[in-house]
């Protein structure tokens, strides 16, 4: 965090002569106060909130590398009430833009919390209903649940997300909208052996699924409309499965 500017009292001396007035000065302006610095209230509120803000971090940030770890986030999850594992957490991570799956840097907290307009425990807790009311706007969510995907992206030049994983996914971004398509997805991928692993391309093909065929007829799904083959698979094993 950058230094406070510090404010220093200005101090006149009693020959007149030190200090010109606007009325003397040719540039109508007062001199003999260039080192003066003068914080304005709203700068000052900005640096004590700032402030408030890396206290909180600090005290969940990991002593060596300066950053709030999963240990970290486990002790907040418990001090807010809400368990590592529940999709709020998720949406937290995507409202500070974190770049890596279970850590939070200094910046990304300031920022995040900035964009929540919290700065206590207590605020965040209550602020979370509004979080999860801001991702579910239809303007958002997308941006969200492709999020999700690549905060499961943990290694370098990554592509890809185990099926386990995915599955795993699904249900915490998915399920509460659309249960019984994503059971049924859910129970598929477990037992197809296809594919392994998700790419970027099938996962948003699993939401524009959910959200554009009709359910559980499939009457509206075309193949031809360039979907990803593990989706044209999985309506066929759907039809067979009726049969």
């Amino acid at each position: 965090m950058p230094p406070r500017a510090s404010k220093r009292k200005a101090t006149a001396s009693h020959n007149s002569s030190s200090v010109t007035s606007a009325d003397d000065s040719p540039t109508g302006t007062i001199t003999g106060l260039d080192n003066v610095i003068l914080i304005a209230p709203s700068d000052k509120n900005k640096t004590k909130k700032t402030d408030r803000l890396d206290t909180l971090f600090d005290s969940y940030a990991n002593c060596s590398s300066g950053i709030i770890d999963p240990e970290g986030i486990e002790a907040l999850c418990s001090d807010i009430n809400v368990e590592h594992t529940d999709v709020r957490i998720l949406m937290f991570a995507w409202k500070l833009k974190a770049q890596r799956q279970g850590y939070f840097t200094r910046d990304e907290w300031r920022s995040g919390m900035k964009a929540l307009k919290v700065d206590s425990l207590s605020k965040l807790k209550k602020g979370l209903p509004e979080l999860e009311k801001e991702v579910n706007t239809p303007g958002n969510f997308q941006d969200f649940y492709s999020y999700a995907f690549r905060y499961c992206l943990t290694e370098e030049k990554q592509k890809t997300v185990d099926i386990e994983s995915v599955c795993e996914l699904l249900n915490l971004v998915l399920g509460s909208q659309f249960q019984s398509k994503v059971d049924l997805l859910i129970e598929y991928l477990k037992i197809q052996s296809d594919y392994k692993a998700i790419n970027l391309d099938q996962w948003m093909g699993f939401l524009r699924f959910c959200k554009e065929i009709s359910f559980p007829d499939l009457e509206n799904y075309d193949a031809d409309l360039a979907w990803p083959l593990i989706l044209d698979n999985f309506v066929d094993w759907m039809k067979e499965k009726r049969c």
